[in-house]
C-alpha cells in the first residue's frame, strides 16, 4: 500500500512539474503591442517581453491571437492559460494570478478631429455616447460608473463609427507615446481628446497556473527590469508606425 501512495505521489508530482512548465497564452491583435509579423509569427512590444520571460524561466509556450472577448475568456475558463496585455482592476483581481505590470497605458476619449462638444473634464462625456469594445476593461469602468457606452465586438468599427456621427468618443487604451494609430487611414480624423483614467498592464493567468511559476515569472520580469531589457525592448517599437 505504501509503495501504491509513493508512486501515485511520484507521477501527481511529475505531473504537476509538466504542467507548470507550459503556458497557452492568448492576446489580441493591437500594434504595436501584439500582432502578426511578416513570418507569421506574433510580435510587438508587449509579446517581445512576454517571450523573454518564457525564455528566462524555461517555460514552454504557445500564443495565440484571438479577438480581445475571446482571448480573456480562455484565459478565466481553460487550465494553463494566461493573456496579455491585461488591465488590472479591481473587478478582475481575484479572476487571475497576476505578472506584471509589463507596462502602463492611458485610457483616453478620443474623438473627431472636426468634433463641436466641449470636453474638458470626464463628466463632460456623461452626456455623450461613447464606443467601447465588449469585454474590454474600459467598457466594464465605463459602464459601471453611469456612462453612456455603445459596446462592438471588434475595437476597430469605432473610429468608423464616429466618422459616421454614431458615436461621439471612443474609449482607447494607448502607451504614452505610442504611434500605432498612425498606419491607419483615419489618423488624421480621429484624435485622442482627453485622458480619463490611467492603469497598469499585465499577464493574467488562469488560478490554476502554479503559484511557484507566477513568481518565477515575475522574478524574472523584474530582471529584466534591472538589467534594462524592459528599456531596450521599449526603444525598439519607438518608432513603430510612422
Amino acid at each position: 500500500m505504501r509503495l501504491i501512495i509513493l508512486t501515485s505521489l511520484l507521477l501527481a508530482s511529475g505531473l504537476h512539474a509538466a504542467y507548470a512548465a507550459s503556458l497557452q497564452i492568448t492576446t489580441e491583435h493591437s500594434p504595436p503591442s501584439s500582432m502578426l509579423g511578416p513570418d507569421g509569427v506574433v510580435t510587438g512590444r508587449a509579446t517581445d517581453k512576454i517571450r523573454e520571460m518564457m525564455v528566462r524561466t524555461g517555460t514552454d509556450y504557445k500564443i495565440e491571437l484571438l479577438p480581445w472577448k475571446r482571448a480573456l475568456m480562455q484565459a478565466q475558463t481553460q487550465r494553463g492559460t494566461c493573456v496579455y496585455s491585461t488591465s488590472r482592476t479591481p473587478e478582475r483581481e481575484a479572476m487571475f494570478k497576476w505578472v506584471g505590470p509589463t507596462d502602463e497605458a492611458e485610457w483616453q476619449f478620443w474623438g473627431r478631429a472636426d468634433h463641436s462638444f466641449p470636453l474638458t473634464s470626464v463628466d463632460d462625456a456623461r452626456k455623450l455616447r461613447i464606443g467601447t469594445a465588449i469585454g474590454d476593461a474600459r467598457d466594464e469602468y465605463l459602464r459601471s460608473r453611469g456612462f453612456n457606452v455603445d459596446a462592438v465586438s471588434n475595437d476597430l468599427a469605432n473610429p468608423q463609427k464616429l466618422l459616421l456621427n454614431r458615436i461621439d468618443l471612443w474609449a482607447v487604451a494607448t502607451r504614452s507615446g505610442s504611434t500605432g494609430m498612425a498606419q491607419f487611414d483615419w489618423s488624421d480624423k480621429v484624435v485622442p481628446l482627453l485622458v480619463f483614467h490611467r492603469v497598469k498592464v499585465y499577464l493574467a493567468c488562469n488560478p490554476s497556473v502554479p503559484d511557484e511559476l507566477i513568481d518565477k515569472l515575475n522574478a524574472a520580469l523584474a530582471d529584466m527590469r534591472r538589467d534594462g531589457t524592459l528599456t531596450r525592448l521599449d526603444r525598439k517599437y519607438d518608432h513603430y508606425g510612422k
